[in-house]
């Protein structure tokens, strides 16, 4: 990493300017507020700049000619080509090109988004480190993570490429008499990659979410005799189950467990981050975790290090490989039951899709999880298996043409 200074004349790369965040409490409140002020000027400078994302050849201006004397066009030409080998960039608009091409680098574009992500998601060690003596320094770093959160959602809403839809759901609480209310910023699709899904809510999201409010003691929440310390949600996406799951135990006026949301694509999560962070504006009570989560090629630090009493994913299966890449890490996360304490439990719904390109994957957690009836004895070691399996009837005006119903699993050990 590049020596971080307070002022720098040009923007230099993420991969170069940012701190490691293993190492986040050794940098010092100028050094973090470098690296920022480097992030926006590179992505967002103050001033809008002419030059585009990828940039053009630059042509030489053209001379005025004398139009009293007819042009055939062939002396024009000698001309161009004239000017054409004598043009030399000056230096400001060759830096210009550097930062350019920078800007347009979709690796350090995704490295930026994922450093801010992990860098809000550890901010209370940077800020509350023991270097920190006065207040005013602590209150100063404060202001430098929403000044990260800021830049944050800037990436959130560049990633834009239509206008976003800010949804409201309400779901009724019976067991407390209240409503559960959240709202979230529903992106669209980002046309040139398939992977963004995550953007927006979908259908199988609400109806979980809806079940979670209705009755949270037949999920497993919100019981007094077994409380929910660690919940984890893969492929949170808009982040509406984790959400919903913090409010619920806000309106239940009790313990919140350790949330944890998790998703893969860098533009998913900045919007993730935007979402529990308007939800909750209060940095000190944020009740989630944002953090990144590669099923195929998992990282187990921390918080990753340890199992979750629960584990949730709603509208999960997008190919093939993903129920199988799901097991792998549910296998390594669930907390397994010993002796007389309760293991942990695996919910997941997912869409049953008839037509198109994702027709039959659901058939996939079927082959992947087997049921718990048909899982071979094999005493002393635990396997995963579906304990129940509840189908959902599509209700009219929710959910997409090509989805004819939906499965909520019930998946533990046995």
């Amino acid at each position: 990493m590049a020596p971080l200074t307070a002022t720098r004349s040009k923007p230099i790369s993420p991969t170069s300017s940012l701190p490691p965040l293993a190492r986040l409490s050794t940098y010092s409140l100028p050094q973090i507020k470098a690296a920022l002020n480097n992030l926006r000027a590179l992505y967002f400078p103050s001033t809008v700049s002419s030059t585009p994302l990828i940039p053009l050849r630059r042509l030489p201006k053209h001379l005025i000619h004398d139009k009293s004397v007819p042009d055939s066009g062939y002396a024009s030409a000698e001309e161009d080509e004239d000017e054409m080998t004598n043009f030399k960039p000056s230096a400001e608009e060759d830096e210009e090109d550097e930062v350019a091409i920078l800007r347009a680098d979709t690796f350090e574009r995704d490295f930026a988004m994922r450093w801010l992500i992990g860098f809000a998601a550890r901010s209370d060690v940077w800020v509350c480190c023991p270097d920190v003596t006065t207040e005013t320094e602590e209150t100063a770093r404060e202001q430098v993570v929403d000044e990260a959160a800021s830049i944050l959602a800037l990436f959130a809403g560049d990633e834009e490429e239509e206008a976003a839809l800010t949804r409201e759901f309400s779901f009724p609480f019976p067991s407390a008499n209240k409503i559960v209310d959240v709202e979230l910023n529903d992106a669209p699709l980002l046309s040139d990659d398939h992977t963004s899904v995550g953007l927006q809510s979908w259908a199988s999201s609400i109806h979980l979410s809806e079940r979670f409010c209705a009755d949270p003691n037949a999920f497993g929440f919100l019981v007094d005799s077994h409380p929910c310390q660690r919940v984890l949600e893969l492929g949170a996406g808009t982040g509406l189950l984790s959400i919903t799951l913090a409010q619920l135990y806000v309106c239940a006026n009790t313990t919140l467990p350790e949330i944890v949301a998790t998703d893969f694509h860098p533009s998913v999560l900045a919007n993730l981050e935007v979402n529990v962070t308007h939800n909750f504006p209060s940095s000190s009570d944020r009740p989630i975790q944002v953090l990144p989560l590669d099923w195929e090629k998992p990282v187990y630090e921390s918080p990753f290090d340890r199992e979750f009493d629960m584990i949730i994913a709603a509208d999960v299966v997008y190919h093939h490989d993903h129920a199988r890449w799901i097991k792998s890490c549910v296998e390594k996360l669930l907390k397994r039951s010993s002796g007389d304490e309760l293991g942990g439990v695996f919910w997941m719904i997912i869409a049953v899709r008839s037509t198109g390109r994702h027709e039959g994957l659901s058939n996939n957690v079927d082959a992947v999880f087997a049921s718990s009836g048909t899982v071979s004895e094999n005493p002393g070691q635990l396997q995963l298996a579906i304990l129940q399996k509840d189908f959902i009837g599509k209700m009219g005006g929710l959910g997409r043409a090509d989805e004819s119903s939906y499965i909520l699993y019930k998946i533990g050990w046995v």
